[in-house]
């Protein structure tokens, strides 16, 4: 892929494993929806969960993206990260990732609600921004036949976002 296919990819996505590097452990992952804004991936969550408590601490994050068709592929994108807490942007994202869920826009009948949700939940924006990319084409076998010699594995290649 090259970084236009890169970026297109991240756009036509939805899910993601977001990681972190813990206080003590290994590195932290966790499941996440998220949309994009201009080249910026934006990822809810709330202020008082290890994420957030991460960006602020560390301001790095990866996210690897993940293509939810079968076979599954995916990239890697290593960001900048930091942690919005303005109101509307947070009520606004959330109405988005909810959209994204749903696969449908969500009428504005619903923000008061989502409002009430974001307040209770200490809601925040994580915002994302990507600097540099890993991806390795996947190879898959769907029948015995596909096990022959031309089923080798190459190495991946890192791209700047």
């Amino acid at each position: 892929m090259n970084q236009n296919e890169r970026r297109d990819f991240v756009r036509q996505h939805r899910t993601a494993v977001f990681g972190y590097g813990r206080k003590n452990d290994g590195p932290a992952q966790s499941i996440v929806y998220y949309v994009t804004d201009g080249d910026d991936i934006l990822v809810s969550t709330m202020g008082a969960r290890a994420k957030a408590k991460a960006v602020t601490r560390l301001g790095k994050v990866s996210l690897c993206v993940l293509d939810e068709q079968w076979p599954p592929s995916y990239l890697v994108a290593y960001c900048d990260a930091k942690v919005e807490t303005e109101s509307d942007a947070v009520v606004d994202l959330m109405m988005r990732i909810a959209g994204v869920m749903a696969g449908k826009e969500m009428p504005e009948a619903v923000r008061p609600m989502v409002e009430e949700g974001a307040k209770r939940e200490g809601r925040v924006v994580l915002r994302l921004r990507p600097y540099q990319t890993f991806h390795s084409p996947p190879k898959h076998v769907h029948q015995a036949s596909d096990v022959d010699e031309k089923l080798l594995h190459g190495l991946g290649d890192s791209l700047p976002w």
